[in-house]
């Protein structure tokens, strides 16, 4: 392998001109040093109109500030704490989009991508490069940018699944800060029976998608006695480990990747990042891969985990706001209802606290108005609270309404079942389920 020429930040990021659009890699693996030596370029008056791309991002994201206003203008594909604020104030924007079709925004053009900054791993004897904890469409981005930097940092893990040769690099730097951890989050005693109701929905030999935080962490707390798990989702985190090290998750009874756990993207603590480091057991996948619902769909008894903000009475599923107020994104979530509702024995699971941490009722008579529909009511399958979980495959309207509001909290019932007979008619109170 030829001897890597590195050349500074300030240097790499000099030959992206004004009005480009550039991605960075996300969630725990985001360039901060090209992003601060952008921030210096732009103090500098040297740079104007520059769009940013990516998921969510971890750390500071100065490219969403008001300061910036006019220099950087940031369209990130998923919205994180980081950038919330600025969004809803309009200072940075948020693009609509299912986090699997993100690659095909670079491959056909539908953004004509400038550059592409992103954290990679030490190279391996071939002159091989891994993305590390974070795929995500940096493949696509690193395919089409006409800049392409990498940033290359010995605590980014070597992990399988797309390799990245030297050469597809313009510019290389060297990092050597590390990478954002999170930490394990206990869930609370409402969480707990949340995850007691959706573990009894999990099977022998399922094959298993969720997110992070403690509601997930809730679930993989009760699957501790269930065996040959498999595991194809977007993301993972330390609860899921914990089955990957006891062998409940071994991917035995997977059709596609058997016995490999596959994911997009992670966060989690320093143990998770060191698991993937030369773990061929690991696929870190394109996400145009993970989250394809036909590539979803050919593991059996695939079970979808996802959560949402808040639930209307016919099934429409609200996930990435709270009203007007964008909070998220669309993420994967109807990607893999779809892909598991495809699935040979498959469900698709939405798992929420009956009550928002205000008291109100996510089991709504109607969404507030301006929230997002990221699971239509035709996609609408199993829905969990710490009350009970239903089923609403194949029930019309009046029949989810009782059926959701049989798994609200007691205090609301009622309110429901009145808004429920104001909605249908007197014939509303004929039905039982």
């Amino acid at each position: 392998m030829k001897p890597i020429n590195f050349v500074s930040a300030d240097e790499a990021v000099s030959h992206i001109p004004s009005h480009s659009h550039v991605h960075l890699s996300s969630v725990a693996s985001v360039p901060h040093c090209l992003i601060q030596a952008l921030c210096r370029r732009a103090d500098a008056g040297d740079v104007t109109d520059l769009h940013f791309h990516h998921f969510h991002t971890e750390g500071p994201a100065p490219y969403s500030e008001e300061r910036y206003e006019g220099i950087f203008f940031d369209q990130g594909f998923f919205l994180g704490p980081n950038v919330r604020k600025n969004v809803n104030a309009g200072y940075a924007d948020y693009l609509p989009v299912h986090l699997g079709e993100t690659p095909l925004l670079y491959r056909r053009r539908a953004i004509d991508l400038g550059a592409a900054l992103v954290n990679v791993s030490l190279p391996d004897e071939n002159g091989y490069v891994s993305l590390g904890t974070s795929v995500d469409c940096s493949v696509a981005a690193i395919e089409y940018a006409r800049i392409v930097i990498g940033v290359i940092n010995p605590h980014v893990p070597f992990a399988y699944g797309n390799l990245i040769p030297l050469d597809k690099f313009d510019y290389l730097v060297h990092d050597d800060a590390p990478l954002v951890t999170a930490g394990f989050v206990e869930p609370t005693p409402v969480e707990k029976l949340i995850g007691k109701n959706c573990a009894a929905l999990v099977e022998d030999g399922d094959c298993l998608q969720m997110g992070i935080g403690a509601l997930p962490n809730a679930l993989t707390g009760e699957l501790g006695g269930h065996k040959n798990l498999g595991l194809h989702t977007e993301m993972f985190a330390d609860g899921l480990l914990k089955l990957i090290k006891a062998g409940v998750i071994n991917g035995a009874n997977k059709k596609i990747d058997t016995g490999k756990v596959v994911s997009s993207f992670l966060l989690g603590s320093q143990e998770v990042y060191s698991f993937i480091d030369h773990n061929p057991d690991v696929l870190m996948r394109d996400i145009e891969y993970t989250n394809n619902p036909f590539v979803i769909a050919q593991n059996p008894h695939m079970k979808a985990i996802n959560s949402a903000v808040e639930v209307d009475l016919t099934g429409q599923i609200c996930a990435d706001s709270i009203g007007m107020r964008l909070f998220s994104g669309t993420g994967g979530q109807l990607e893999f209802v779809r892909g598991a509702n495809m699935s040979e024995g498959g469900k698709s699971i939405t798992a929420f606290a009956s009550r928002s941490a205000k008291g109100h009722s996510k089991i709504t008579a109607q969404l507030n108005p301006g929230a997002g529909v990221v699971t239509p009511r035709s996609d609408a399958h199993w829905v969990v609270t710490e009350y009970g979980a239903v089923d609403l495959y194949g029930r019309s309207c009046q029949e989810r309404a009782k059926l959701l509001i049989s798994i609200a909290h007691p205090d609301d019932r009622e309110a429901l079942d009145r808004a429920a007979f104001e909605r249908f008619g007197p014939h509303y109170h004929n039905f039982e389920v």
